[in-house]
């Protein structure tokens, strides 16, 4: 949970995350877009993103939920197969809130958010998953904390699932 999030949810500091492994780690932060609150959740590892938008009072509530919820319908709207996003919603069955992982983290979240904003012509008012901005942003080339050079954060959530042996059948 970044800083703004948690001063927005009226939350005490969580305790740092031990997590040797960042591929199981998620950076939430709540932005402002077109006026309204909105979850943008991103890989600590690969910088995939998505974004939940208008998120009710309510919705906030459970923030875990929540954010099963977004990463349900963003990895089936980016092309990943049942099994594969059961698998790893399955990794996030019992999410624990910590802070965020450091200032490098933060600062791909906040390219993610700067990335979010550039691209907001792809934002479904009516709707709260966002698909298409979630493609678009996935889909441009970005630098991560988990992998050298540039790549997108489609393709190495992909190659980090594969890799770290939670999703069994490939694409």
């Amino acid at each position: 949970m970044t800083f703004p999030l948690q001063r927005f949810l009226k939350r005490r500091p969580p305790p740092y995350g031990t997590e040797p492994d960042q591929r199981s780690c998620w950076d939430l932060h709540v932005i402002d877009l077109r006026g309204r609150k909105s979850l943008l959740a991103v890989h600590c590892y690969s910088r995939y993103a998505f974004v939940w938008y208008d998120v009710a009072p309510l919705q906030w509530a459970d923030l875990p939920g929540l954010f099963r919820t977004g990463l349900a319908e963003s990895l089936s709207a980016a092309g990943f197969s049942p099994a594969q996003t059961a698998a790893c919603l399955q990794s996030a069955a019992a999410p624990a809130l910590t802070r965020t992982h450091g200032r490098r983290a933060v600062a791909f979240l906040n390219r993610a958010w700067e990335d979010v904003l550039s691209l907001d012509l792809c934002l479904d008012p009516s709707s709260q998953a966002q698909p298409l901005l979630d493609h678009a942003v996935n889909s441009r080339p970005s630098r991560c904390a988990g992998v050298e050079g540039l790549g997108t954060g489609l393709e190495r959530m992909r190659q980090s699932l594969a890799d770290h042996g939670s999703i069994q059948d490939a694409f």
